[in-house]
């Protein structure tokens, strides 16, 4: 099956051969609009859908449900977070997952240069809210997971990897973070749905773990959300080119 551009091509040798000049404006006008399709899904998909996925990532990274209610709780991250997501941005940039070239360059027109950058910052801010959603609130556990996430982070620093280690690398970090914190902590917490003196009776053990660790009571329907705004972060880290140049 022939392509357009190989048409194009025939048609203008059998002009040629005829003595008809061949129609080179047309010819050319259609060769850039097919070359420039592929171009426009890539703008999209860069400007449009990534900076979506990383807003809504932000969004639903900071939310949590009341144990008593089901009312809606936004938590600002707190500065370790922060932290946290600048470093993965170094490391994006240092195992190859992003060429700083290809976002920022001489080549580039100012108004593409910032909107890079604001592409970038969105996954800067879906990081930190990534964080927040995985680190527990408070208490001991904060501290246990966040020193493992620094940890973690520090080494990838200063060790020899590619794109894919690093991918499986925080792959297995965040994976472990959130079965520790939805599937392991959160039952350890006792919920809210009875008073204090009925809750100690029916299970006290759940309660001491919940005055011991300073375990903040959620609903079972925040594991859910967070598990969703955990996909929708890697697959918009999956959906993120190295380069803006096409």
């Amino acid at each position: 099956m022939t392509t357009a551009r190989e048409e194009i091509i025939d048609v203008e040798a059998e002009e040629s051969e005829s003595g008809i000049e061949p129609v080179r404006d047309a010819a050319m006008d259609r060769v850039k609009d097919l070359d420039s399709k592929p171009k426009g899904q890539r703008s999209v998909l860069v400007y449009i859908l990534l900076p979506l996925i990383f807003l809504a990532a932000t969004l639903l990274g900071g939310l949590r449900l009341g144990a008593a209610d089901n009312a809606f709780i936004f938590l600002k991250p707190a500065l370790i977070c922060l932290v946290f997501a600048a470093v993965m941005m170094v490391l994006f940039f240092r195992s190859g997952l992003l060429r700083l070239d290809g976002w920022f360059s001489e080549r580039f027109s100012t108004l593409q240069n910032i909107a890079n950058a604001a592409v970038l910052l969105t996954l800067f801010s879906a990081s930190t809210q990534l964080f927040n959603s995985l680190l527990p609130e408070k208490g001991l556990p904060f501290w246990v997971v966040g020193f493992c996430f620094f940890w973690t982070l520090w080494n990838n620093l200063f060790a020899d990897f590619d794109t894919k280690k690093l991918l499986r690398s925080l792959g297995a970090l965040f994976g472990m973070a959130f079965v520790v914190k939805y599937l392991v902590l959160s039952n350890l917490t006792a919920t809210g749905d009875a008073n204090l003196l009925q809750r100690i009776f029916e299970n006290p053990t759940k309660e001491a773990f919940t005055w011991l660790l300073d375990l903040p009571k959620y609903a079972g329907g925040t594991g859910y959300i967070q598990f969703f705004t955990l996909a929708l972060y890697l697959i918009g880290l999956f959906l993120t080119p190295r380069s803006t140049q096409k």
